[in-house]
C-alpha cells in the first residue's frame, strides 16, 4: 500500500446519511472524518474510472505523522475491564454481587478501585480535554500492551482535542430584486470542516491506483465532498513505515494470543481495537440489520448455558455512523440502503483472536460481497494482548 495526503485547499463539506429536505428550513448533518465511499468516489473523479479499489483510511496526518482515534475503553486514563475478567481477578472486588442480561456482552468497570458516581463527572470533564487522536508512536505502545498515560492523552500545547474547527454556512437563493429567499430553494444550513494548520487526511491505495496517480503528478489537485472543494494530493512514503510498524505488532499479537491457546487460554485474551467505522451488517428474514460487533463473533457468556459459546466478552463503543452510499445499474447511480457502523476507537474484549468474516475475499469458490467493506477502508482492526495493569 502507498500512502498519501490530502491537503484541504479550503473548508471541506461531508453530508451524512441523514434525510433532510431544504425547503423546510433544515440542518443538513456532517460527518467528518469521511467514509471510505466518499474518497473512492472523489479518486474515482480523479482517475475517470470505475475500477475497484483497495483503500486504507482515512486518518488524520500532522507532520508526517499518522494520528488514530482515541480507543474508547478509558474513562478518562483508568482502563475499563469486563466485570467478569474483573471478579476472577479478585474474589472480593466490588462487582461480585453484579448481575446483567447476558443476552448483551458484559459491562465494562474501571479496574482499580473507584467509585463510579462520584468520579462520572470528573471523567467526563477529562474526557472532553483529552485529545481524541493519538500519534502511531503511541497506538504502537498500546499494541505493545502499554496503558494510556495522562501524558499520552493530555493535549499538546496549542493543540485542542480534535484538530479541526466546525464552520456552519447558510444556502439560499434570493428573488432578483428583493431580499427575500426563493420558495423553490428553499434554505438549510450545513456545517464545513476547516482542519488546522498543519493538518491532513491520510489515505493508502493499491498499486495500480499509485501508478495512476503517480502519471498525473506529485501534487494533484482533486474534489472532495460536497460544492466542489478541493484537496492536494500528494505522496507521503514516511507514513508507508508507520502503517508497517503498526500492522506488523498487530498481526504479532494476534499469532500470539492463537499460540497461548494450546496451553494457557487464558494469555489468548485480545483487545480488538477498531480504526475505521466497523460495518456488521446481517439479514435477518431478509431485513438488513446492523449493530456495534460483528454477528460471526458470539458471546462468550451467553444467557442458555447449552449455547455455543463464542469469543465476545464485551464492547466499548459509542453512537452509531450512519453511512449511505450509493448503487451504480446500467449507467445510473441509484441512493443504496443506510447502514450505521460502529465508529472507530471502538474496542473489543474477546477470549481469543477471532478473523473477521468480511476479510474473506471469497467464501465457497464465490466473491464474499461483504469483503467490499475491507476493500474501501471500514473495518479496519488493531489486535491489542490483554494484560493486568
Amino acid at each position: 500500500m502507498y500512502w498519501y495526503t490530502l491537503t484541504p485547499l479550503d473548508i471541506l463539506l461531508f453530508r451524512d446519511a441523514k434525510p433532510f429536505t431544504p425547503g423546510e428550513r433544515a440542518w443538513a448533518g456532517s460527518v467528518f472524518p469521511p467514509n471510505g465511499h466518499t474518497i473512492a468516489g472523489a479518486i474515482r473523479g480523479l482517475l475517470n474510472t470505475d475500477q475497484s479499489f483497495v483503500l486504507k483510511g482515512p486518518f488524520l496526518c500532522q507532520a508526517q505523522t499518522l494520528f488514530l482515534p482515541r480507543p474508547l475503553n478509558y474513562a478518562g486514563v483508568q482502563r475499563l475491564a469486563p466485570i467478569r475478567w474483573l471478579q476472577e481477578q479478585d474474589e472480593n472486588h466490588s462487582s461480585i454481587q453484579m448481575e446483567w442480561d447476558r443476552r448483551f456482552p458484559t459491562p465494562l468497570l474501571p479496574e482499580g478501585d473507584t467509585n463510579p458516581e462520584e468520579d462520572a463527572l470528573k471523567v467526563q470533564d477529562q474526557q472532553n480535554q483529552y485529545r481524541q487522536y493519538l500519534p502511531s508512536d503511541i497506538v504502537l505502545n498500546l499494541l505493545k500492551g502499554k496503558s494510556l498515560t495522562a501524558t499520552d492523552s493530555s493535549c499538546p500545547d496549542g493543540e485542542t482535542p480534535v484538530p479541526w474547527s466546525v464552520e456552519s454556512r447558510p444556502h439560499n437563493t434570493l428573488e432578483s430584486g428583493s431580499r427575500q429567499v426563493k420558495q423553490s430553494e428553499g434554505y438549510f444550513v450545513e456545517n464545513g470542516i476547516r482542519l488546522h494548520q498543519g493538518w491532513s487526511l491520510a489515505i493508502a491505495v493499491d498499486t495500480l491506483t499509485h501508478t495512476q496517480i503517480e502519471k498525473i503528478g506529485s501534487l494533484v489537485p482533486m474534489r472532495l465532498g460536497g460544492e466542489g472543494h478541493q484537496v492536494l494530493v500528494e505522496r507521503c512514503s514516511e507514513l508507508d513505515a508507520q502503517w508497517q510498524s503498526l500492522q506488523g505488532q498487530s498481526l504479532h499479537n494476534y499469532n500470539t494470543g492463537n499460540t497461548a491457546l494450546e496451553f494457557n487460554p487464558k494469555q489468548a485474551r485480545s483487545l480488538a481495537y477498531l480504526v475505521t467505522p466497523g460495518v456488521f451488517e446481517r439479514k435477518h428474514s431478509d431485513v438488513a440489520t446492523c449493530r456495534a460487533w460483528p454477528w460471526e463473533w458470539k458471546l462468550a457468556n451467553p444467557p442458555n448455558p447449552n449455547q455455543t459459546r463464542g469469543p465476545l466478552v464485551s464492547v466499548a463503543t459509542e453512537r452509531p455512523v450512519p453511512i449511505s452510499c450509493r448503487f451504480r445499474e446500467g449507467g445510473s447511480s441509484i441512493p443504496a440502503p443506510q447502514v450505521f457502523a460502529a465508529p472507530p476507537g471502538s474496542v473489543y474484549y474477546l477470549e481469543r483472536p477471532e478473523p473477521l468474516f468480511q476479510d474473506q475475499a471469497s467464501v465457497n469458490g464465490r466473491p464474499n460481497k461483504v469483503h467490499n467493506w475491507r476493500q474501501l477502508g471500514y473495518s479496519e482492526l488493531f489486535w491489542i494482548p490483554y494484560g493486568v495493569n
